[in-house]
This record gives C-alpha cells, structure tokens and sequence, in this order.
C-alpha cells in the first residue's frame, strides 16, 4: 500500500537510489552542456552536490509529509484527490528546496547578486518539478504493483480459508460421533415409541440443510444463523439435558447484521468439546449483543481434565475469515471464570467497503 510500511519512499535503498539518480542527472547537464549554454560559472562539484542536495530533500520531504495523507488515500472517493494534493505538496517541497539550495550556494560560495541567481533558480525549479514528478509516477506504480499483490495474496488465503471452512463444515456433517450420539438419542424415542421422535428428525435434518445449503457462502444473516442455531440446539439438548443451559437474547434490530456462517455453532461445539458438561457443573453459554454491536459467545469455564481431538482450526478459522471478508477482528477474552468470543455484526455494503480500501 501507499502508506504502509513498505513505500516507495521508504525504501530500504532509497540512499543508494538518490545517489545514482543525482549522478545520472549531473551527467546529462554536462553532456548537453547547460552550464555553458546559460552562462553559470560553477564547479563541476558544487553542481553536483546542488542537485545531489535537492534531490535528497525533495525525496525525504515526500517521505516525511507522505503520512499525513494516509487515511484520506484509503477510500475509493479521496483516492485520486490524495494522490493530486501529495503531489501538490511535493511540488512546493521541491520548489522551496531547489530555491534555498541556489541561494544558499550562490550567495555563500559565489557571492552572486540576485540578477545572477535568476537563471539556476530556474534551471532548479524545473529539475525540481519534473524529479518530483519521476518520482510520484513511481510511488504511483509501486502503489498499484503492491495493491493488486496484496489483493492476489488475500484473495488466495480467502480460497484457503474458505477451503478449510468447506472441510470443517464437511466433516461436522460427516462427524461419527456427532451422528452416533444424536442416532443413538433417537433410536431411544423410536423404541419407547417417543412423540417427539419425529420432531428430533425435523430438527436433525434443518442442521444438516443449513450446512449444505450455506458452506460456501462468505456470510450469512443473523436470523438465518439463529434459524440454524436454534434445531442445534435442541439436538443438543436431547442428548445433554439439563447439564447444557444456551441463553440467546438478541434484539430483533441486530438480526439483519452478517456474520460468518455457521460460527456460532462451531462457538458452542468448542465450549462443548473443552468443557465439564453435567447435571452437577451444567455448561451454561449465553449469546448477546454488547454496546460495541459485537455478538457475544460467552460460557463460564470449567475445562476438562482430558478433551477431544481437536483440528485448532475452528476459532482461527472464523477469525481469519473475518479479517479477510470484512477486516474485522474477533476478540476472545478469558479470565478464570469464563471464556468469551465477539463477533463482530456486519453491515454487508459499509464492511465491504471499508475492507476492500483499507490498508491491511
């Protein structure tokens, strides 16, 4: 990006670049022989420490005045206008640089009067406008070179983590012991001939629909995630009883918020899988939206002694997709008592397009 920490003008050999650009420049003076066409009586290196000093100034000086245009050159609108207002301001850099460079070197070591000056004052405007100019053109590719490099990488480690999530979400499908321990609560009704068999069946298959239905989408409704939430947890619920308490209290004008698919499921199963979960030490997971609009995951914490396998890529999965679709982070807090995720709640147009003009 243009204002990150890798510019253009800040280029590790910008020192090295400077030097030889000062030298090509003194050269091509002296080839076209400008000093004796204009008359300026000058040592050959006082000329090249002249144009050695101004280039080194109007270089450091965009350097120095680039962060001041750094948040303004991330949205699309105040874009072209940044780049044409650092321009700008390079300009008056140069102009003020090349003009304290001659008279600084006429008056001190040449003694010229200012009728004198007139002629290099000129020559030096006019390098100092078209080497600034060289040089905003550079720092304008190098921008877009890195911008479209940085785009590619995200858009690759998206693929990544959309991938990962497809493999997560396939095996939740697939998982034996997920399907074993719900088959087993429902061979239960069906022997003891239970009413609520079929509504077990209703509530299975609604799980299983959304995860077929929705792994490949980037984000989802709150309310469609609740919808998917809600026959989870009642599967949950049949199998845990009163050992597993979920609170969800989510006011309806949150509900039209996005988050990542299928996170709130893989919240609960990660509190499930590394928690005591029984009638004497219930697990009891609330589900509510902060004053920052943040959802919040939140279960009191009592960690088992032995857990399941886990893959680990189930909380950094959602974190890493949520900073690459919309460059919000997901917090986790933990204390001795309990362990807590927020979500953040999209705005789908707003989050969009702040991420895709932020500087990452």
């Amino acid at each position: 990006m243009l204002f990150a920490r890798h510019t253009m003008f800040n280029h590790p050999y910008r020192y090295l670049f400077i030097l030889l650009l000062s030298f090509y420049a003194f050269l091509n003076t002296v080839l076209c022989e400008v000093y004796f066409y204009f008359k300026i009586d000058v040592s050959w290196y006082v000329a090249l420490l002249a144009i050695l000093g101004l280039t080194f100034l109007t270089w450091e000086g965009n350097r120095l005045a680039e962060p001041f245009f750094q948040k303004k050159v991330l949205i699309t609108e105040y874009r072209l206008r940044s780049f044409i207002f650092f321009f700008i301001t390079g300009n008056m850099i140069a102009l003020v640089s090349a003009a304290a460079i001659i008279v600084s070197f006429g008056v001190f070591f040449y003694n010229y009067s200012w009728n004198q000056l007139i002629i290099p004052l000129k020559l030096n405007f006019i390098y100092a406008v078209l080497i600034n100019l060289f040089f905003h053109l550079l720092n304008t590719i190098f921008y877009f070179f890195n911008e479209n490099r940085r785009r590619s990488a995200e858009a690759e480690e998206l693929r990544h983590i959309n991938s990962q999530a497809q493999i997560q979400l396939i095996k939740n499908q697939i998982n034996p012991h997920f399907l074993f321990n719900n088959l087993n609560v429902l061979s239960g009704m069906v022997i003891r001939d239970n009413p609520q068999a079929n509504k077990f069946i209703e509530e299975f298959s609604k799980v299983y629909r959304y995860l077929l239905n929705n792994q490949h989408k980037e984000l989802i409704e709150l309310w469609s995630e609740l919808e998917f939430v809600h026959p989870y947890i009642f599967l949950l619920k049949k199998r845990f009883e009163d050992a597993l308490q979920v609170q969800i209290d989510i006011p309806d004008r949150y509900k039209s918020r996005y988050i990542v698919p299928a996170s709130l499921q893989m919240l609960i199963e990660n509190a499930i899988k590394h928690n005591v979960v029984s009638r004497h030490r219930p697990l009891i997971i609330t589900i509510h939206v902060d004053n920052d609009d943040a959802l919040i995951v939140v279960n009191n914490l009592q960690p088992r002694t032995i857990t399941e396998p886990s893959t680990r890529i189930g909380l950094e999965n959602i974190r890493k997709r949520y900073e690459l679709i919309s460059g919000r982070s997901v917090i986790v807090r933990k204390n001795t008592r309990t362990f807590e995720v927020a979500l953040p709640l999209l705005i789908l147009n707003q989050d969009h397009h702040e991420n895709n003009h932020r500087g990452r």
